[in-house]
């Protein structure tokens, strides 16, 4: 059967709710929900109307989803429905420093812990059904990322303590088919945690009592530098980041210790560089939406980090070279008469997974096909429409 991914609400749905009480999905959305999750029907009737609450049925799960936040409820949540209604609520967007040193002040009361931002993709593990599922950030279940994580970690005995908690981490390595990047320490394929969160409150672990549960059970962790007073932060944070990005690493997170501050991102030069590298090799799918954020980025890490005109040349350097060539590449590859696409690699066990993922990502609006399966890997081409019509309509003459 094909997946069912935001799908209309169907007409005629009930569900067993409570006390073995059949219930109309209809009903639950204006009775129950609004008080779930502590949202004005008012509030949730307006997010309905405007298309951004959708029925999923997959996994032998059915559930309301949250394309889009309502009030403090974040995009992404899902509302598995059944007796026992869980709500594995969406990952809150980390907000940036672009200046660390008047940020850190203002923002922490006292200590900040620090801990690794790793390039992968946001994924929330939690067991629903008897199932222990991966959703991706915009709260669908991934089938490649359920089956991978289950096989990389021993989830069993955490759940089997911990049910109403989820494991919030990064997907990391080579044969990642969102975000393909090297890690010496973990190869082709990793997973890192960096919260542990409570189902319905989202309401997250303070961070030492988190990192102590993880090791308890075995469950990998984004590495961990320490924590420091706020009044010596900036310059240890920048210290690090410099040498993270020479390392061709991300970047890192900030957190309150216990978890009660929201927490703040900063990240390498050599990170920006690389998007930029990633979003100008499609201009016309990516370009736009990537280049302003990162430059800016880069104009005020480069105030307060660098010290010489040669660093700052350096830099400026970095950055046109992360623009201009792989767009100057896909403008070549076009005018041989091929097309804008990336081939992702993935590990499978039969064909029909390969499969199974590119009708996932074709689900979410993804132009997939798989190419080619052999030896346990499937390569799956994504093409970039817009930048290949656009690109060869301006070498054919088109006017911009």
């Amino acid at each position: 059967m094909q997946p069912e991914r935001g799908r209309k609400f169907p007409e005629q749905f009930f569900f067993e709710y409570k006390s073995n009480t059949q219930i109309s999905l209809k009903d639950f959305i204006e009775l129950e929900l609004p008080e779930i999750l502590q949202l004005s029907p008012k509030q949730l009737k307006g997010s309905f109307d405007r298309g951004n609450v959708k029925f999923y049925s997959e996994y032998g799960l059915n559930a309301i989803q949250l394309r889009k936040s309502i009030g403090h409820i974040e995009a992404g949540t899902m509302v598995s429905l059944g007796k026992n209604v869980e709500v594995i609520r969406g990952f809150p967007k980390i907000r940036r420093t672009l200046l660390l040193e008047p940020v850190l002040k203002k923002y922490f009361k006292g200590e900040i812990a620090l801990e690794e931002k790793m390039n992968g993709y946001n994924v929330r593990i939690a067991r629903i059904n008897n199932q222990t599922l991966a959703f991706t950030r915009g709260g669908f279940i991934c089938p490649y990322t359920t089956k991978k994580a289950n096989e990389l970690m021993d989830m069993e005995e955490f759940f089997n303590h911990h049910p109403h908690s989820v494991l919030c981490g990064e997907m990391v390595g080579t044969d990642n088919p969102y975000v393909s990047h090297y890690y010496p320490e973990i190869g082709k394929l990793g997973f890192r945690i960096f919260d542990v969160r409570e189902k319905n409150t989202n309401q997250p672990w303070p961070i030492l009592e988190k990192r102590k549960l993880l090791e308890e059970y075995g469950l990998p962790t984004v590495k961990f530098f320490g924590i420091y007073d706020k009044s010596e932060a900036a310059g240890e944070i920048l210290d690090i980041v410099k040498k993270m990005g020479e390392e061709d690493r991300e970047g890192v997170v900030m957190k309150d210790p216990n978890m009660k501050i929201q927490p703040l991102k900063y990240t390498s030069s050599q990170a920006h560089v690389s998007e930029l590298e990633y979003a100008f090799s499609y201009p016309f799918d990516l370009g736009q939406a990537f280049f302003f954020s990162r430059v800016i980025r880069e104009g005020f890490q480069s105030f307060e980090m660098d010290k010489s005109d040669a660093e700052i040349k350096l830099r400026a350097h970095r950055i046109g070279e992360s623009i201009l060539q792989p767009m100057l590449e896909t403008i070549r590859i076009i005018s041989d008469d091929k097309v804008a696409a990336e081939d992702l690699l993935i590990e499978v066990d039969s064909p029909d997974e390969a499969e199974d993922f590119a009708r996932y990502l074709r689900s979410l609006g993804v132009i997939a096909t798989v190419v080619d399966v052999r030896n346990g890997k499937a390569v799956i081409r994504r093409l970039h429409q817009s930048t290949s019509d656009k690109i060869r309509n301006f070498l054919n003459g088109g006017l911009y």
